[in-house]
C-alpha cells in the first residue's frame, strides 16, 4: 500500500490594505511587452521591509507568517521586480492568498 503525503496547506498572509497601483509599464508606445506577476503578498513583503525598513521578523509576524516564508517572498519579488526593470517588462500586481484584515 502506497501513502501519500498531503501537502500543508497555505495559510493566508496578512496585507495591511490594497495596493493602490497596480501595474507599471514601461515607456514604449507601440510594443508588445512581456509581463511579469508580482502577487500581492509579495508586494506587501517589499513594502515592509524596503520601505518601511521593518526587521524580516517583524515584517513576518505582521503578515502572519514565518520569517523564513516571508524572506522567500522577498527574495521572489526582489528577483521580479528588477527583472522587470532591467528587461522592459510591465508589472502587474494581483493574486496571492491573502488576507486584508480588517478592510471592509
Amino acid at each position: 500500500m502506497v501513502e501519500l503525503s498531503m501537502a500543508r496547506p497555505k495559510l493566508c498572509r496578512r496585507i495591511s490594505s490594497r495596493p493602490k497601483f497596480t501595474s507599471f509599464r514601461p515607456e514604449r508606445v507601440g510594443e508588445s511587452i512581456d509581463e511579469v506577476m508580482l502577487t500581492v503578498d509579495e508586494y506587501e513583503a517589499v513594502r515592509l521591509k524596503d520601505l518601511l525598513n521593518l526587521e524580516q521578523n517583524l515584517a513576518a509576524i505582521k503578515m502572519r507568517i514565518s520569517q523564513p516564508t516571508f524572506h522567500r517572498l522577498l527574495l521572489s519579488a526582489r528577483k521580479k521586480i528588477t527583472d522587470a526593470i532591467v528587461h522592459g517588462k510591465a508589472l502587474k500586481i494581483a493574486g496571492g492568498n491573502v488576507d486584508y484584515g480588517d478592510e471592509v
